[in-house]
């Protein structure tokens, strides 16, 4: 499962390049800027600085609150980000609290915030544009973005939904060269470098990559995830050794897609359901915190819970933001609540840019096979092989 959450969240505030153009008053000269790191132990001298009257800082502040969401897994930290930027103005504290409806999946608020922004709001113009299926305004969004690590990591994610592997690692590559104001920014890209390798069938490359974000930022969790992916789709021994991984990434941060991944790897070990049972509990946080979760609790239900609950979440998560990812959710949901000819119908809305997505694929294979179309569901079957099935043991054994 990936969640777009992707991009969107893994960058922070930083990377659109956003600027001051008036809205708050002049800093007190007695309070200097902190030195800032573009990690989470910026809050603190943001904080001291901001309570000292640095009011042009909360913004940077209320960034810094992102980044413990990302490190943490800890959705309360979206609250504190929104107190920071109650009553702060200009294109930055826009451009960031677009940022924060990007983070609670807010699509329509992010777009209208990015808009406020200006050039500060491009790449958040962008990511809400992609998730409310608006790919061709994304990309002439993308014309006017600086050629910096965020606009390469948008071009590469717009490619792959496109089915251009190829392409997608491409601009992946330009993305790590680029670098970011954090090493963690780089780790990200080097991560979903990493996937975009193991879709390819690239499985030495895909290594180099997850080793080179882990070398940056030890312990990162999406490269972390990414070597188990490889791991699991080897013998017993390597689902036992993706299993160990999962849980160590699990223990750092209980995110609803490790948590998943841990679960499902555990099920086809014959390890029993109780890390699905918390899979629930993090999704009512994250809700709890202002966090649309319609699409990825859609998709556990289907394959774990109500079927019928499924269908009313994606029904819901498509007329919020009709992308291709919530296509996909809705069909896969309307295939297991035994509707697989209307289920079939919206998988093949999701994959009518071509996107290779091997979960997307498989849902589209089995939802054929059920509605008869024998042929059609085993080409998608050896599709979702090809680009990389076998990474999640318990889709590739159903």
């Amino acid at each position: 499962m990936r969640l777009l959450a992707l991009i969107a969240l893994a960058f922070g505030a930083g990377l659109a390049a956003l600027s001051f153009e008036g809205g708050e008053a002049p800093a007190p000269a007695r309070v200097q800027r902190p030195v800032l790191t573009g990690t989470a132990d910026d809050v603190a001298p943001l904080r001291r600085a901001v309570e000292a009257g640095r009011r042009d800082l909360r913004p940077a502040l209320a960034a810094a609150y992102l980044q413990r969401v990302r490190d943490t897994g800890d959705p309360s930290f979206y609250a504190r980000a929104e107190d920071a930027l109650r009553g702060a103005r200009g294109p930055e504290a826009l451009a960031t609290a677009g940022e924060l409806a990007l983070a609670r999946h807010d699509f329509r608020g992010a777009l209208r915030l990015g808009r406020r922004a200006g050039a500060a709001g491009t790449l958040i113009r962008v990511d809400a544009l992609v998730e409310l299926g608006e790919y061709r305004r994304a990309e002439r969004e993308l014309l006017d973005a600086k050629p910096n690590l965020g606009a390469y990591a948008r071009v590469s994610y717009l490619r792959e939904l496109h089915g251009d592997l190829d392409g997608a690692a491409e601009a992946m590559r330009f993305a790590a060269a680029a670098g970011g104001p954090a090493a963690e920014n780089v780790a990200y890209v080097l991560a979903q470098l990493g996937e975009l390798e193991r879709r390819r069938g690239r499985v030495r490359a895909a290594r180099r990559a997850f080793g080179r974000a882990l070398a940056l930022v030890p312990g990162f969790a999406a490269a972390e995830a990414g070597l188990a992916r490889l791991e699991a789709a080897g013998d017993a021994a390597g689902l036992d050794a993706a299993i160990a991984r999962l849980r160590r990434v699990t223990e750092r941060l209980p995110l609803p897609e490790y948590l998943i991944a841990l679960g499902e790897a555990e099920l086809v070990a014959g390890r029993g359901t109780r890390t699905l049972e918390l899979v629930a509990a993090q999704q009512r946080l994250q809700r709890s915190a202002g966090v649309d979760v319609d699409v990825e609790l859609a998709v556990f239900e289907a394959d774990h819970g109500s079927p019928a609950r499924a269908v009313e979440l994606a029904r819901r998560a498509y007329a919020d933001a009709p992308s291709a990812r919530s296509a996909d959710a809705l069909g896969w949901a309307l295939t297991r609540a035994g509707k697989p000819r209307a289920g079939l119908r919206w998988a093949r809305r999701a994959l009518r840019l071509g996107s290779l997505d091997p979960l997307w694929r498989a849902h589209a294979g089995l939802a054929a096979l059920e509605a008869g179309r024998e042929r059609e569901g085993r080409r998608q079957l050896r599709i979702a092989f090809r680009h990389g099935l076998s990474g999640y043991p318990w889709q590739a054994r159903r």
